[in-house]
């Protein structure tokens, strides 16, 4: 399978954006490129890699908006790499109205498993989608925000500018 990449500038650092002929595969906030490349590297092993600025165009603008807080884009198609267990719960997260937060026990039981707390947030950790699967809107029962892979500091930015635009 090919994948092809691009990365540039955001309202929330460097981002990486890789997609196959069927959609989105990864959105990934970092500090620098070498850091995304080395993600892709890692993540996309046994694949074709291909940078292709141009022909992702029409995917980064709107993704570039939701890390803005501008809107979450919602018919962007997706291509993320996954159990059925994690794209349930990536499904779930999907459903997180802009400006809300929901706890790692509630999507447990809106998935219908009450007792994989731990299996949600280990999903949540290996979202390869950051912001357009917002797993940044997941926090703790005790209104923590626990982790996120693009750091702590990112994901209280995503949620304060969801906030303000809501």
């Amino acid at each position: 399978m090919s994948i092809r990449y691009t990365t540039t500038d955001s309202a929330s650092g460097r981002l990486l954006l890789a997609a196959t002929e069927r959609g989105i595969a990864a959105v990934i906030l970092g500090d620098d490129d070498k850091e995304l490349d080395n993600w892709m590297r890692s993540h996309f092993q046994s694949e074709s890699i291909e940078r292709d600025d141009e022909g992702l165009r029409n995917l980064v603008t709107p993704v570039l908006d939701a890390v803005a807080g501008k809107r979450s884009p919602e018919e962007l198609p997706l291509d993320p790499r996954g159990s059925e267990f994690q794209h349930q719960v990536w499904k779930e997260l999907r459903r997180i109205p802009s400006g809300q937060t929901r706890t790692y026990s509630q999507i447990a039981e809106n998935i219908g498993r009450p007792a994989a707390v731990r299996a949600v947030a280990r999903a949540c950790a290996t979202n390869p989608i950051a912001v357009i699967v917002p797993c940044h809107r997941v926090i703790r029962r005790d209104g923590t925000l626990g982790g996120y892979a693009g750091g702590l500091e990112r994901k209280k930015q995503l949620l304060a500018r969801e906030a303000a635009n809501t």
